[in-house]
């Protein structure tokens, strides 16, 4: 998982259904055309072929997580649908065209397989680690506080030579009363446990730009960051409307000799489209892991100059974007 990172009606039509109680999922897996990864892409973000020309001129990174197969996986889920609020247990397995259950991983970052759960709206965000039994079944415990409509997302590189990462998308239903939430507004600052995270830098559409992201705690630099999944930090970004995904790491990494443990965390990004994205940086410090969430405003002419953040959050918004299940 290296670097790299529409609105469209569905998300209306989302909206529109979260009116009410919220209690059967319907998998919405649109079919795309695939294409191939970029220099800045060798994860499979990739694979999943939503790139073209953007409203600028601009070839337009691929984005993931858009389809349940891709690449002859597919991402089956014996758990669609969770009741809101409750301690559930999410079950699922990566299925090869044959129709068997995968087994077989490369380890990246540590883990052999990154399984992502976020709410349509946005403001709910886990980053989960399932384990595998022996027959390829994944399990993890988590609890969704809100009902509604959300996307589950398996990252992972099958263990086969010459096999590149795959992100694959499924549908996921918590049932309850639904009421969806606005997109949080753009700022540069984002405020958990105490801690202030600071974004520095912009996406482009096509364009692979730096991102800073400084970790501050009591108005002093966090210069002590511990690793996390062999990192300093993890950086996921997920567009409004379809969710398309993009999972990113580091420039550089602990024990390298030039990466210091903060409170600089930096990432290259490649946004896939202009349009509306929350970014959800995790961190480790003093045992712990914590998640900033932001959201940026990509424009349409791929200009590099403008994030659409403003310079400052309301203390203390953090929605439910904190959630890691271990």
């Amino acid at each position: 998982m290296n670097t790299g990172l529409k609105i469209t009606a569905f998300a209306a039509a989302i909206a529109a259904t979260f009116g009410t109680a919220y209690g059967v999922g319907t998998s919405i897996d649109p079919v795309v055309a695939k294409k191939p990864p970029t220099a800045h892409d060798e994860h499979a973000e990739a694979g999943e072929g939503a790139g073209g020309k953007t409203a600028g001129g601009h070839e337009s990174a691929p984005a993931g997580g858009l389809q349940i197969s891709e690449g002859g996986y597919t991402l089956a889920l014996d758990t669609p649908r969770v009741a809101a609020g409750t301690s559930s247990v999410l079950s699922f397995s990566v299925k090869d065209e044959s129709g068997r259950k995968v087994t077989a991983y490369q380890r990246e970052h540590g883990k052999e397989l990154h399984f992502i759960v976020a709410s349509r709206d946005l403001t709910v965000y886990r980053h989960l680690h399932p384990t595998r039994a022996a027959d390829g079944t994944w399990s993890v415990r988590t609890e969704l506080p809100a009902a509604g409509g959300y996307r589950a997302f398996a990252d992972f590189k099958p263990a086969k030579k010459g096999a590149t990462g795959v992100t694959l998308g499924a549908d996921l239903a918590v049932s309850g009363k639904a009421e969806p939430a606005a997109l949080p507004p753009a700022r540069a600052t984002a405020e958990v446990d105490g801690y202030r995270v600071t974004l520095d830098g912009a996406l482009a559409p096509g364009k692979a730009n730096e991102l800073k992201l400084t970790v501050t705690k009591d108005g002093k630099p966090v210069t002590n960051l511990q690793p996390y999944l062999g990192a300093y930090g993890h950086l996921v970004a997920l567009r409004a409307g379809d969710l398309a995904y993009l999972h990113v790491h580091p420039n550089g990494e602990p024990g390298d000799g030039v990466t210091e443990p903060g409170p600089e965390v930096s990432f290259t990004a490649t946004a896939p489209s202009s349009g509306a994205y929350r970014l959800f940086l995790d961190f480790q410090h003093k045992g712990e892991v914590r998640t900033a969430a932001f959201t940026v405003d990509v424009p349409a002419g791929g200009s590099d100059a403008n994030t659409g953040a403003k310079p400052s959050a309301e203390p203390g918004e953090t929605e439910e974007a904190d959630g890691h299940g271990h």
